[in-house]
């Protein structure tokens, strides 16, 4: 099946409007920049400030887990290994390809964001969305790998939050 939704993605909804636009949106998430960016300025608001350390540490969290732990216990190759006949719009990615980092670490983010706020959560969850389709449009992630990130993130971001609360670090992040 995994096999089947890249095909198509590829054969259907590739255009050069599409390529330029996953690029750029699969580029928000590189090394988690946009959520980094989103954490400073949460960061540098007294009243946003609890959501910041809050995002700070469950970012932290998630990259230890998704990159440093389930990767390697997983270590899947990536699809373009498989297919190597594709033509790649992006640099190949030199880690294993399940679960998808970039979608793990949007979905923590967004679940904080959200948690925070739900109408700052909303546009987070759709960018999150967008960032780990672009994962499966760009070919270097299975659809399985996205959606195993996005459960990764979401359960991450819970985890932390759920932490947070119990341990009574701040009152404020209800």
């Amino acid at each position: 099946m995994d096999d089947a939704i890249l095909l198509y993605v590829l054969n259907h909804l590739h255009s050069p409007f599409m390529d330029k636009f996953m690029i750029s949106i699969t580029t928000l998430g590189n090394s988690r920049f946009i959520w980094i960016v989103i954490t400073f300025f949460l960061l540098l608001n007294k009243r946003t400030r609890c959501c910041g350390i809050v995002l700070t540490v469950a970012l932290s969290v998630e990259c230890v887990l998704g990159e440093g732990l389930l990767k390697q216990i997983f270590g899947r190759a990536r699809p373009f290994i498989r297919f190597p006949d594709i033509k790649l719009l992006i640099n190949k990615p030199g880690s294993y390809s399940f679960p998808s980092g970039h979608t793990m670490s949007s979905f923590t983010a967004a679940t904080v964001i959200f948690h925070a706020g739900k109408y700052a959560g909303i546009p987070a969850y759709l960018l999150a969305g967008l960032i780990g389709f672009s994962r499966v449009y760009l070919f270097v992630h299975y659809p399985t790998d996205v959606l195993a990130g996005a459960v990764f993130g979401i359960v991450t971001a819970f985890m932390v939050i759920w932490l947070v609360k119990t341990i009574g670090l701040n009152a404020k992040f209800a």
